[in-house]
């Protein structure tokens, strides 16, 4: 229940926060433009707060936190008096009207900047991306990568850290190959090509790397224990942190790796566990509980709520990014590109049946992760916001009539011929946009509750 309220909370403050940001565009470019602003709205529905400006703007936040909205005056919504027409949206020149509709979403890509500015001025603690393991006859190992080598650069873009190795791979679906270059431990590059003709990924099962028979380098996993979940077996058990597990059943467990698969072969079973505690040997009576096969959904492991200690990370093997005022400038700027860029680039993808509709993440996902990003720090969360903002601007760019990418469609035709779009051919596009729209955000949320 805590953390079904964390992710809760987190959702609606980063929402509440995005969707704030995207109307301020618009508002900000209207006023700017000559345009009289009625109402700013984050939320709909009951207002729950509200309160009125010098110029007659009315500031509300609502009782539904999914999204908000900038009413203008216009003529094609309300009578507007003689004095006001000057200061109508619809009366406007068409540039203005464009700058005003654009300037939500470049809102949110300046917005997703200055959260990775901040970010970098922080310091973002992260691995370097060293391989540990390659699954024997898989794609990586026809390709020669090597384990304890290191991913510097794939295709044109380098890759610092397991982030970008992500997002460069997530851009090659759909790809016949794909062009790396491997870090050797003695300092050597090497170049390999990655065949994805017989690549088979779903990001619902699997990760990118692991669907490869890449694992990415972790510190050895030792026997003591470094969590126990509340409510689960261990919990149950009376197992803490800091327990040195020694045998399971009788069997002596020499390392973790041994203590996992002999759990998950007894899913609902009832073991005793011998432990040492501080210094002492004791004996606990366990019930192994159960989840899913990652892989065989008909199948059931074991999972008992432990996680282990492990060694600490070899110190050549991390990185910070942290930058000075102009360095964190720039790699904001640029890691903002690249989101944008793969964010195209998964629709061109969708729309091409690269990506399937399955893969699409709703409401529920996003609050998963807000809860998560913002569970790990403030400069994660600051990551998660910049990635919302960017596929909220994105989005909204997308050329359906009820997105500001629709309107923005109908201005740009009115520009290139000369007159507007007849009233009627607006409508209809709306319309069929209305449609469009709520069956994207049906598959989203069905996507969603299937991943729970």
């Amino acid at each position: 229940m805590i953390d079904f309220l964390w992710s809760l909370g987190s959702f609606i403050v980063a929402l509440g926060l995005l969707v704030a940001v995207h109307e301020w565009g618009h508002f900000f470019v209207a006023r700017k433009c000559g345009v009289k602003v009625e109402r700013f709205s984050i939320g709909f529905g009951k207002a729950l707060w509200r309160t009125k400006d010098s110029q007659g703007t009315e500031y509300v936040i609502a009782a539904i936190p999914l999204g908000g909205y900038v009413k203008m005056l216009d003529e094609r919504v309300d009578q507007v008096s003689e004095a006001d027409l000057p200061h109508a949206f619809n009366r406007q020149s068409v540039y203005k009207r464009i700058a005003i509709i654009a300037a939500g979403p470049i809102t949110n890509f300046l917005f997703a900047i200055l959260a990775l500015f901040i970010m970098y001025l922080i310091g973002l603690d992260t691995v370097k991306p060293v391989i540990g393991k390659i699954e024997p006859n898989s794609i990586a190992a026809q390709a020669g990568l090597e384990p304890n080598s290191q991913f510097s650069r794939i295709g044109n873009r380098e890759t610092v850290d397991w982030e970008a190795v992500n997002f460069e791979l997530i851009s090659a679906i759909g790809e016949k190959s794909l062009p790396v270059e491997i870090l050797l431990p003695n300092g050597q590059k090497q170049e390999k090509v990655l065949l994805l003709d017989n690549w088979k990924f779903d990001p619902d099962k699997v990760s990118a790397l692991t669907s490869l028979g890449i694992s990415a380098y972790r510190p050895e996993a030792t026997t003591e224990l470094a969590f126990i979940a509340k409510h689960s077996g261990a919990d149950a058990a009376g197992l803490k942190v800091g327990d040195k597990i020694l045998a399971i059943d009788g069997t002596p467990m020499q390392n973790w790796e041994q203590i996992v698969g002999y759990i998950e072969q007894r899913p609902d079973s009832d073991v005793t566990i011998t432990i040492s505690r501080d210094g002492v040997n004791i004996e606990l009576p366990a019930t192994v509980g159960n989840r899913k096969h990652a892989d065989e959904s008909d199948k059931l492991v074991g999972v008992l709520g432990i996680v282990s200690k492990a060694r600490p990370w070899p110190e050549s093997y991390l990185f910070t990014h942290h930058y000075d005022p102009l360095g964190a400038f720039v790699k904001a700027s640029e890691k903002t590109w690249r989101l944008m860029t793969l964010s195209v680039e998964m629709i061109g993808k969708l729309l091409t049946g690269d990506v399937s509709v399955k893969n699409l993440s709703g409401p529920i996902s996003i609050a998963q992760g807000a809860g998560t990003s913002a569970g790990y720090g403030l400069v994660y969360f600051l990551s998660f916001l910049a990635l919302i903002s960017v596929n909220l601007g994105i989005i909204n760019l997308l050329p359906l009539p009820v997105l500001d990418g629709g309107h923005l469609l109908y201005y740009f035709i009115e520009l290139l011929t000369g007159k507007p779009v007849p009233e009627q051919v607006q409508d209809i596009g709306f319309r069929i946009g209305g449609v469009l729209l709520l069956l994207l955000m049906t598959i989203a949320i069905v996507n969603d509750v299937a991943r729970l």
